[in-house]
């Protein structure tokens, strides 16, 4: 596993990433933590960390190596900020402290544009075609070009992607070859529906204080999601981030940062 993390005064803020990129999307957001404690990794699978294959790569799994993570590398309490495919590893980690198996002091958490609610979610054609019969195929004629195009409509208007951030993406999700088993890391979309009431039941029933800080302009986790989530937890705190898309820690970082410590602090 691919980790980075500093020490500092306060909780410990744990960062957690979504798909298909890494904590690469974080950058912007750790250099505004300077002075505080922070904690983040790419999940198995994705940017600098190991990519076995064949390998079912599964949420719980991922989950269970933030634990071990967490578990060697903080000793205090942590508060947790999740985005895309990290939020459902989030949810995990919360069905797992309501019973009492998380191993470390969560605190607080804040999820960001992840489509828990599958169903309210509108995934794109590429994410649909990875989940089909046709997945290995999709993932072995993958390039360049091609994930540079759709990872850019995920982005607003507002805040285009740059050409140095889709090198940098592409780079990191073509590191040991990892486009090449995008169909098996998709595998955690399923789970969302086959868990949906484990994890729907966290968001509703996590004793803790849970938010949500949301880019209103994510063409995939959109407005229907959070509306959803809203429903799940009605008394939760919302931050929303207008005019921002998919990634709003990458268009905005200053405005995503202060919302997320606005909630986790």
């Amino acid at each position: 596993m691919f980790v980075r993390s500093a020490s500092g005064e306060g909780p410990t803020v744990l960062l957690l990433h979504g798909f298909p990129s890494s904590s690469y999307d974080f950058r912007g957001v750790v250099a505004r933590l300077a002075g505080r404690s922070w904690l983040t990794m790419d999940f198995l699978g994705f940017g600098l960390s190991d990519k076995p294959r064949p390998h079912r790569y599964s949420l719980f799994e991922q989950a269970d190596l933030v634990q071990q993570v967490v578990a060697s590398t903080v000793t205090g309490p942590v508060v947790l900020a999740a985005h895309d495919m990290g939020t459902s590893v989030t949810t995990e980690l919360l069905a797992r402290d309501i019973t009492g198996t998380l191993g470390f002091d969560l605190q607080r958490a804040v999820l960001s544009n992840g489509s828990v609610i599958l169903d309210r979610a509108s995934l794109r054609p590429s994410q649909k075609m990875l989940r089909s019969r046709f997945g290995a195929l999709a993932a072995r004629v993958s390039n360049r070009r091609g994930f540079t195009r759709g990872f850019g409509r995920l982005f607003s208007a507002r805040h285009p992607m740059s050409p140095e951030e889709a090198a940098a993406q592409w780079d990191l999700l073509s590191h040991n070859d990892g486009h090449r088993i995008l169909h098996l890391l998709t595998a955690y979309l399923d789970e969302r529906v086959r868990y949906a009431q484990r994890w729907h039941g966290a968001v509703r029933d996590w004793p803790k204080p849970l938010g949500f800080v949301w880019g209103l302009g994510d063409p995939v986790a959109t407005t229907n999601v959070l509306d959803g989530l809203r429903e799940l937890r009605p008394a939760a705190d919302v931050v929303e981030l207008p005019g921002l898309g998919h990634y709003p820690q990458i268009e905005d970082p200053k405005a995503y940062t202060d919302a997320v410590l606005g909630l986790l602090v």
